[in-house]
């Protein structure tokens, strides 16, 4: 699938050259890291064994989670490895297969926030109705699309990046293999790929977003007839995912929808929503829930019993 071109292996430049500064790189991106896989996997264990977190909000947060931990998984890993390395190259076919794995779970972590916000619409909105349009039935099929959504998008973007000679330089300013980076390396006129990138990447970013802070308005402003306890609840629940929806799209929307230039910060936004946004989610839902704190509570204890009891 390759084309004809005389570059076989990348050259990623990270976040910086200078040793020092290497080295906090790997500390910080370290910890970042185990933090979300640890964050996330704790939610995913506490929704998949807990009996009262069975609700359709705790099914979409569990793929939320799932995908925050791919995600991450697709550029930290390497940004960390690289941060030690003294030549930190990246195959051709490595490079294709993270910027796939890049937008798999980057545009499913966005169909999950975009479900979640239907999920409290309805049952804000519609509460009468939620136990027959959320069924579980319903849910599954809805993950499904989402998965299925997400593998098309992934492919057009692979196939975008396939479509790319490259016959001169390999340095890729980047810490991961994105389609940006690498139009600038392309031996070929790639205005007009750069404009599907921006009418694919771009507009899903940007139509989502204002779907979703649409849906958020909606919801606050339906809140208005509910009693004080039930608004204060449905507030602190829409809060965290008002949050969640502004730090992740907002570098998304930075990155994927404007013309091909770079700027000093790119490299930064970048990590702010591919590493700093997975590390938070965890927190935000589990500070602002009293729900899942709870729950975790209760099979840490049941855990400390069962251990206590053999």
């Amino acid at each position: 699938m390759q084309p004809n071109n005389s570059v076989n292996e990348f050259i990623l430049l990270g976040l910086t050259q200078d040793p020092v500064r290497q080295k906090i790189v790997f500390v910080i991106f370290f910890i970042f890291y185990v933090g979300t896989v640890v964050g996330n996997l704790l939610i995913i264990v506490t929704i998949k064994f807990s009996r009262t977190l069975g609700s359709p909000m705790y099914f979409f947060l569990f793929y939320l989670s799932l995908a925050d931990s791919c995600f991450s998984t697709s550029t930290a890993p390497r940004l960390i490895v690289d941060a030690l390395s003294t030549k930190k190259v990246i195959s051709y076919n490595q490079c294709m297969t993270q910027v796939f794995a890049l937008h798999l779970f980057g545009c499913m972590e966005i169909f999950v926030l975009i479900l979640m916000a239907v999920d409290r619409y309805v049952a804000i909105c519609k509460p009468l109705h939620y136990p027959t349009i959320m069924r579980r039935q319903v849910c599954i099929s809805l993950i499904t699309l989402a998965w299925i959504g997400s593998f098309i998008h992934s492919i057009a973007q692979i196939v975008l990046a396939l479509r790319l000679p490259f016959c001169g330089p390999n340095l890729i300013d980047h810490y991961c293999c994105d389609l940006q980076p690498l139009l600038k390396l392309a031996c070929m006129d790639t205005y007009m790929i750069n404009l599907l990138l921006v009418s694919n990447s771009g507009a899903i970013c940007s139509s989502s977003f204002v779907f979703l802070m649409i849906s958020y308005f909606v919801i606050l402003h339906s809140l208005r007839n509910h009693s004080a306890e039930g608004r204060k609840k449905a507030l602190s629940t829409c809060t965290s995912h008002i949050i969640v929806v502004i730090l992740f799209f907002g570098p998304c929307i930075f990155i994927y929808t404007r013309p091909p230039t770079t700027f000093p910060m790119d490299k930064m936004v970048a990590v702010f929503y591919t590493i700093g946004t997975p590390f938070l989610n965890p927190i935000i839902y589990t500070l602002r829930n009293a729900e899942v704190k709870n729950a975790m509570r209760k099979l840490w204890l049941a855990k400390i019993t069962s251990e206590n009891q053999k």
